[in-house]
């Protein structure tokens, strides 16, 4: 099957992003429908934006054909994404790319991922000059300490919001996680490198915030670890 006759299914969650939507979802679907065809399709997950971000979506699906909204009650970045891998499982993806649609990562660094995915199950970004704080790669160092301490798995990166991932390595481990599993790009991530898939992680640029507000602080960072300690915990258990 040509990269013409595969079907891959993008998954941008999407919360109060009026200001960055318009413009991320035009680089997107040019490199998008460049490299995958007619057959592609760019879904944005609202997550119960309260600003313009579902009403700006709507009106260039006008325009943009291959362009999907998914609109769900706000349940945080977690369970939108969640809810975008089992939307494209459910329409017969045969790939899933997932990305954020605040602007920080680089659509023209897809085409890399996309070139190889017939030759791994998985292929997850790392970020290794992030851009958007001090706090955020804290978090991040946070949550592979917590991996390694918990899954005994070593991983610099869990949780970059850039993967390639083929519906079938998808499906075997998503139905692990309930629907509003606080970190499940976290947690695939560790279930990859934990059952020693066919996984490559290769190494992107990651972008300042283009708009909105960044939500991370000392407190939040704290909640962040304890609901993972208990969260996979938990998991950890089942496996």
């Amino acid at each position: 099957m040509s990269g013409k006759d595969e079907i891959l299914y993008v998954v941008m969650p999407a919360y109060n992003e009026e200001d960055n939507i318009e413009t991320v979802i035009k680089d997107w679907y040019r490199v998008i429908c460049e490299n995958t065809g007619n057959r592609a399709r760019i879904v944005i997950v609202n997550d119960g934006s309260k600003d313009h971000t579902a009403q700006i979506v709507t009106k260039m699906i006008e325009t943009y054909s291959q362009l999907i909204l998914l609109n769900k009650e706000n349940g945080g970045h977690g369970s939108a994404v969640l809810a975008g891998y089992q939307y494209a499982l459910k329409k017969g993806a045969d790939f899933v790319f997932q990305t954020d649609s605040d602007g920080q990562t680089d659509p023209q660094e897809f085409k890399e991922f996309w070139a190889k995915r017939n030759e791994y199950d998985a292929i997850v970004a790392t970020r290794p000059d992030r851009k958007d704080g001090r706090y955020r790669i804290l978090v991040e160092n946070v949550l592979c300490f917590i991996l390694r301490a918990i899954f005994g798995v070593k991983i610099s990166d869990s949780n970059a919001p850039f993967r390639l991932m083929r519906a079938s390595i998808l499906r075997k481990y998503i139905n692990r996680l309930p629907s509003d599993f606080f970190l499940p790009n976290v947690m695939l991530t560790t279930y990859l490198v934990y059952y020693h898939e066919n996984v490559k992680f290769l190494p992107i640029s990651f972008r300042p915030r283009q708009g909105g507000t960044n939500s991370i602080n000392w407190k939040r960072i704290f909640l962040i670890g304890f609901r993972s300690v208990t969260e996979f915990t938990h998991l950890r258990k089942e496996m």
